[in-house]
């Protein structure tokens, strides 16, 4: 086993603080801005649109900044999805109490579309950083499963961080602390970030954004029914569900739900980032056939707990206790899939395009979400929680057939 240049550590280890404190930061910002509205009692569906620009955002982001990265650089990229995200962090605390509900949708909207640009250009830039970095022989599925695992664990203590500062500081005061603190942190990425990544070449088209791979198209059309299928039950449905249940509607009550809440999507996604970084000691074996078996056991599960929740027929103490359980072990089968399509893209993209595939991956997987929050808002309205949760079982029976056509062969 090979070992990275020193240059290629500190350049990996600086990528990665940008993108955590990056993740911190999402993280805190999607629990700020669901709860709050909710809180000012808007609908699942409305609560949903607040979401929809944000992912419609990656889809576009994602394909032109694989360009944008191969074109002028991978610093450049990065970069800019930090001062994005100070932008759209600023910018969402001029929102006024004030407005009307169309017109706070509208807005929040807007920076939320913002917002879904700076991610996507962090994202792309750290992930792709890790197959040019990344030392010989298995480093690559070692370090992309730390760099996943590691966001997600930071991304899901922003969820509680988000929930904790609406209940203890409000939602203004926690936005202009977020973006103070994230402009400080970019501050210290541009001074002290070590050579070891691309510049950039110039004469790079832009169409060659678009892959030709077959493998690299399955596994993105996987990636984006993988995602959606946890995005059904994620964005809207489980939260909302969540409120109703534990919120008595008032004020104290309201916080006390704020605090549960946000405890268990941070423990939630805190536990599938660690799955996510413990995946390479999981597979053993080709890693094309484990994404495939992986994937059908995913399926079950959502459609268990739909069942379940239409025999219930309402909220009840037992089927919370079911879904907390059910929910944990989705999000275990979840991180091993999530963890091996990681690695895959990775492995089946050749470095001199690596930006580009990575970009197209990553416009599938926002396509996916942005799928999954629209229906997360429209299956909770229409069915509640059954209907929404078995949304979710289709979504993940599609991954599961997306998968099984993705060529057998570990790719070199």
């Amino acid at each position: 086993m090979s070992v990275a240049a020193p240059s290629g550590l500190r350049a990996y280890a600086a990528v990665t603080a940008a993108y955590w404190a990056f993740m911190l930061s999402d993280g805190a910002l999607r629990m700020l801005v669901l709860l709050h509205f909710n809180g000012l009692g808007f609908s699942p569906v409305q609560l949903a649109w607040l979401f929809l620009l944000y992912e419609l955002a990656g889809i576009v982001t994602n394909l032109s900044a694989g360009w944008l990265a191969a074109r002028f650089g991978l610093t450049s990229t990065l970069y800019a999805g930090l001062g994005l995200q100070i932008g759209a962090l600023v910018a969402l605390a001029m929102l006024d109490p004030e407005w009307s509900i169309p017109a706070s949708v509208a807005f929040v909207m807007a920076v939320q579309g913002v917002s879904g640009v700076a991610k996507d250009l962090a994202k792309m830039s750290s992930k792709s950083a890790v197959k040019i970095l990344a030392p010989a022989g298995d480093g690559l599925f070692r370090w992309v499963a730390l760099l996943t695992g590691s966001k997600n664990a930071v991304k899901g203590a922003g969820f509680f961080l988000g929930a904790a500062l609406l209940a203890l500081a409000g939602f203004q005061a926690a936005v202009w602390g977020m973006a103070a603190v994230l402009a400080l942190i970019l501050l210290a990425v541009v001074l002290w970030m070590p050579e070891g990544l691309p510049r950039g070449v110039k004469g790079t088209k832009i169409a060659g954004v678009w892959s030709r791979d077959p493998s690299i198209n399955r596994l993105s059309l996987a990636r984006m029914f993988l995602f959606g299928a946890r995005d059904v039950w994620f964005v809207v449905g489980i939260p909302v569900y969540f409120q109703s249940v534990l919120s008595d509607g008032t004020a104290e009550g309201r916080r006390e739900a704020f605090f549960l809440i946000g405890g268990f999507m941070a423990l939630w996604i805190i536990g599938y980032g660690a799955v996510q970084g413990m995946a390479p000691r999981l597979i053993r074996g080709d890693a094309t056939a484990q994404a495939q078996r992986w994937a059908g056991w995913l399926t079950p599960i959502p459609f268990a707990l739909a069942a379940l929740a239409l025999v219930a027929g309402g909220p009840a103490p037992w089927l919370t206790l079911t879904l907390v359980a059910g929910l944990l072990l989705f999000g275990f089968v979840f991180a091993v899939n999530s963890s091996l399509h990681s690695y895959l893209i990775l492995a089946f993209s050749k470095a001199e395009r690596v930006t580009m595939d990575v970009g197209f991956y990553y416009m599938a997987n926002a396509a996916g979400r942005l799928i999954g929050a629209l229906l997360s808002g429209l299956s909770y309205q229409w069915g509640g929680l059954p209907l929404c949760l078995a949304t979710a079982g289709a979504m993940a029976a599609a991954s599961w057939l997306a998968a099984r056509r993705i060529r057998t062969a570990e790719p070199a």
